[in-house]
């Protein structure tokens, strides 16, 4: 789960332009997923993008850097499809965007398993990626705040909703039905517990 734009940390690293370096974030993308940062290693990385390993530190010189941009071309990635054309979403319409997000996960289980498998090693305050977890879980926590008190100011959502209670009760649904999804995904469907808890969240809160 990623967040609009506007509430993200500016990228570090582009990977955008040349081939190999997109390629090599996208190889870096499912060995991440699959064996966590610690099990990747450059060299891996390296042999299935078709790069020599000093070809590849060329482009990324070092694992941590290398993270670094799978994060954040996965950002730009769900940013772009939260956001729109239009800005991002707020009120309700946040949550739809949501909904909309969790179902186009559903066809993305690397990039589900890449997010929940660093998300926990990253709790780690010296793991690499620790700093962009706090700051994911942090623009996303703004983005929703705003979205909810726009709501209220609209009309949409009650006056005396929860605002901070909702953000993170949200946030905990998403996450935790990630990880379940993952371990048994022919018997949780992410997208329609996720529609079930908004419809919820809307009988109790709309204004």
């Amino acid at each position: 789960m990623s967040v609009p734009p506007r509430y993200r940390a500016k990228s570090r690293v582009d990977v955008s332009g040349e081939e190999s370096r997109a390629k090599a974030v996208a190889v870096a993308t499912e060995l991440f997923a699959l064996t966590g940062f610690k099990g990747t290693s450059v060299a891996a990385v390296a042999a299935r993008t078709g790069l020599s390993q000093s070809g590849l530190l060329h482009h990324f010189p070092s694992k941590a850097v290398l993270l670094t941009a799978v994060l954040e071309e996965r950002d730009r990635q769900d940013g772009d499809f939260l956001a729109g054309s239009a800005g991002p979403p707020l009120g309700w319409a946040a949550f739809d965007a949501l909904t909309a997000l969790v179902a186009r996960n559903s066809a993305r289980p690397h990039l589900v398993g890449l997010f929940v498998r660093l998300a926990a090693e990253a709790t780690e305050p010296g793991h690499p990626a620790h700093a962009w977890v706090r700051q994911h879980y942090s623009g996303l926590r703004q983005w929703l705040s705003e979205a909810v008190r726009t709501g209220q100011e609209r009309g949409e959502i009650a006056a005396d909703a929860p605002v901070e209670s909702m953000v993170r009760t949200t946030i905990a649904v998403i996450d935790g039905l990630q990880q379940q999804w993952l371990l048994q995904p022919d018997e949780v469907s992410m997208t329609a517990e996720f529609e079930e808890f908004t419809r919820t969240l809307r009988a109790r809160w709309a204004g």
